[in-house]
């Protein structure tokens, strides 16, 4: 499904877990990787596509969209769902008219210089690298998936990052034995990179 808009590409897609909620949660990860397989396929070679942890889309330090994940609420944690929807939204042209510079940590595709990429092109190309990255997680497991997610989330210098079988994200600092548990479906529940005013990511 997606969603005609001049200034926005958003689409989602339904999926039917076979594995528990607890666990098959960790398909945003793969919708994440999709995302920006699908934005990097476009990207003018100089630029750098990023993640902020779990669910925010970076182009050079600019923000530009992101994904998010909803499931049914009756659903339980030890029960495969009926259903998970992976959404995602990407600003691709800049609407504000204050002009270049008011909003320094927001951009778009086309500010990014991503040419005549828009909704069409990268929900094609969303849906061509879904479909890799979740044969690649049946194929390998689900540490390779999740390997090539933090591959994509820039960290701090001297810190070691992991996802466990729950989705959490763990954080370690080397020459430290306390490890800092960022939780999934807690950071899932509000997304970081949404203005509910805008209807779209923030400013």
């Amino acid at each position: 499904m997606c969603v005609g808009r001049f200034d926005l590409a958003e689409f989602a897609v339904v999926l039917e877990p076979g594995e528990p909620l607890a666990t098959a949660r960790r398909a945003f990860y793969a919708g994440m990787v999709a995302l920006t397989d699908a934005l990097r396929a476009y990207a003018p070679p100089h630029k750098t596509v990023a993640i902020g942890w779990p669910d925010t889309v970076v182009i050079d330090g600019g923000l530009v969209g992101g994904g998010r994940m909803g499931w049914p609420r009756s659903a339980r944690e030890d029960e495969p769902p009926a259903w998970l929807v992976f959404g995602a939204m990407i600003r691709t042209v800049a609407m504000a008219d204050q002009g270049p510079g008011v909003h320094p940590l927001a951009s778009a595709l086309d500010e990014e210089g991503f040419g005549e990429a828009g909704a069409v092109q990268m929900t094609e190309s969303f849906a061509r690298h879904l479909m890799r990255a979740i044969d690649s997680w049946q194929t390998d497991g689900f540490g390779g998936l999740a390997r090539d997610y933090l591959s994509r989330v820039p960290r701090e210098r001297r810190t070691v990052l992991r996802i466990d079988d729950g989705g959490d994200l763990l954080t370690r600092r080397i020459g430290a034995d306390r490890i800092e548990r960022s939780v999934l479906v807690k950071a899932l529940g509000m997304p970081s990179w949404f203005d509910p005013k805008l209807g779209g990511p923030r400013l």
